[in-house]
């Protein structure tokens, strides 16, 4: 991750709206951004490329890190009926499509472990394998293609319980282009609500394929995406587990009102965590 003065460097998910509100914050330290813009049906089936144009205006001068996040809505990368992986796989192509007109270089997609997995899997014959299967003939075009445009996909926790699940995930890919994503927020409601791990474990369970977390605050009961401090994550725990990984994530403060940003950037940088 882009380090100065000995700690890491913040980043932000942002819209094109809320981009033209922080942009001098994002280019003075070329810092990590994630676009969300294009995960939205009515951008997708819409003008997109109106859109990228208008953020890579914006944009004028940037030389740091930029991603996406993926199509997501009603996605599920697992998805059994090959009619449905076909359209899985099509808006995923289309956000690798984005990327490469925006000149992004990761794209966020969703885990396919739900909490119904955590506790039958292993009823079911090879249901593990079986699993990864149906992942691997959902992105069997996708993950080429990503890799030919220098895109990684990485994959984001949503409802995992185990946080070693979507690691052999990606693992089973044998690619540098599918890498792991963290949600803390996510993390800490799987932790509170179904007894996963804490958060910081889901980082060292992710290791050195951990390419990028979603920094957000909550109460471990609902996806809050608060500002950090404003909930109960352990930032210091969470920020000691980064920091005793072989790995280079993208540092993303992914909050509900962007507009408050810096409140939680100011909570970060206050606990001599990052910058």
């Amino acid at each position: 991750m882009p380090i100065l003065d000995g700690l890491p460097i913040l980043g932000a998910a942002l819209t094109l709206n809320t981009l033209a509100q922080h942009r001098d914050w994002i280019l003075d330290k070329q810092r990590d951004l994630e676009l969300q813009d294009f995960c939205e049906l009515d951008v997708l089936d819409g003008d997109w490329r109106s859109t990228a144009e208008e953020v890579k205006r914006l944009l004028t001068g940037y030389e740091g890190r930029l991603g996406i996040h993926g199509p997501f809505w009603s996605l599920a990368l697992d998805a059994v009926d090959p009619m449905v992986r076909a359209v899985v796989t099509r808006r995923l192509l289309q956000g690798l499509e984005i990327c490469e007109a925006l000149g992004a270089t990761q794209m966020v997609i969703h885990s396919p472990y739900t909490t119904w997995d955590h506790a039958n899997l292993d009823i079911y014959p090879n249901a593990r394998d079986k699993k990864i299967d149906l992942v691997h003939d959902t992105l069997a075009t996708v993950v080429p293609r990503a890799e030919d445009i220098g895109v990684e996909l990485v994959i984001e926790n949503i409802e995992d319980i185990d946080p070693y699940a979507r690691v052999e995930l990606a693992e089973s890919f044998d690619s540098d282009g599918v890498l792991v994503s963290i949600d803390t927020g996510h993390a800490l409601y799987a932790h509170m609500s179904h007894g996963a791990p804490p958060v910081d474990f889901f980082v060292q369970a992710a290791d050195d394929l951990l390419a990028h977390i979603h920094l957000q605050d909550a109460d471990g009961y609902a996806d809050r995406h608060w500002q950090p401090g404003d909930g109960v994550v352990n930032w210091r725990a969470v920020f000691a587990a980064i920091a005793q990984i072989d790995a280079d994530p993208r540092l993303i403060i992914e909050v509900r009102d962007p507009r408050q940003l810096m409140r939680g950037v100011a909570y970060l940088t206050g606990l001599g965590l990052a910058v």
